[in-house]
């Protein structure tokens, strides 16, 4: 294991659920994208950039830029679309009434030999409840009991409990004070709410615990028994596994890469040892 692989986020722990073989090739060997991931692929590119556009769109009106200023950038169609669903979103509504409001932050913990690192859309904290939000542009909405097994959200609400603490007067959230919201920018009155109780914290750290250890200890990476997988994914050249890009709108729920590889930890919000 390289000394040069000492962070795990929600992205990386997917890959290496979804294929081990990804993971190496991503993670430890850092191979650069030797494929496009989706066809048509100027299409995907244009709407992920617009993805990223949003979400800087909403991160400067959670701190404090007027909604008419902000709208103004919206240039294109999508984030025109996406902007109008989100001003008028009944389930945002509060959330320009509270005074704490943490978008775009980064909370780091121990894991093991690792440190575990999750960028949050948004935290935003009413009294003792947190509710972390993340905004999403898929092109299609996803099944709530997909999302609920995803390593996104048993990644971000497990960590929020253990690095969370300067949020809530320097005491560790329970649980039940914890909700996790997706707002979907296409499908505005839909979103996906996940509560947390004890139970489901306990076996998130420990898988969480169990899988730390098991990359520390691993010698070899196989590739995927799901080869559908593979259409979207870019080292498939590596392994055989086609030529052709899968379709966009599907892809987007199968990889979402982050590039945690030059994170400043200088700039993480909390950091427990």
């Amino acid at each position: 294991m390289p000394e040069t692989l000492n962070i795990l986020s929600q992205s990386s722990l997917q890959d290496y659920q979804d294929c081990p073989r990804r993971f190496e090739l991503r993670y430890l060997q850092r191979l650069a994208y030797p494929a496009i991931e989706t066809e048509p692929a100027l299409e995907n590119e244009r709407h992920q950039q617009e993805g990223e556009y949003f979400h800087r769109l909403v991160q400067q009106h959670l701190i404090g830029i007027p909604a008419e200023q902000v709208g103004r950038l919206a240039n294109t169609e999508n984030l025109q679309r996406w902007w109008g669903n989100y001003i008028h979103a009944k389930d945002l509504a509060g959330l320009s009434d509270l005074s704490h409001r943490y978008p775009e932050i980064t909370l780091s913990a121990p894991l093991g030999k690792f440190r575990l690192v999750a960028k949050y859309d948004l935290i935003a904290i009413d009294k003792d409840r947190a509710t972390i939000f993340d905004w999403k542009t898929y092109r299609k909405r996803p099944k709530n009991e997909w999302l609920h097994i995803r390593w996104q959200t048993r990644v971000y609400r497990a960590l929020l409990v253990q690095a969370g603490a300067h949020f809530n007067n320097g005491k560790p959230f329970a649980p039940e004070q914890i909700e996790m919201v997706y707002w979907f920018a296409d499908f505005p009155t839909e979103p996906a709410r996940f509560i947390y109780k004890a139970d489901q914290y306990k076996r998130d750290w420990d898988a969480l615990t169990k899988i730390a250890d098991e990359i520390i200890s691993v010698s070899d990476f196989p590739k995927t028994d799901e080869v559908s997988k593979c259409s979207y994914c870019p080292y498939r050249s590596y392994c055989n596994r086609g030529t052709r890009a899968g379709d966009a709108a599907d892809a987007e729920l199968e990889t979402e890469a982050e590039e945690l590889f030059d994170i400043n930890f200088e700039q993480i919000g909390e950091i427990a040892f």
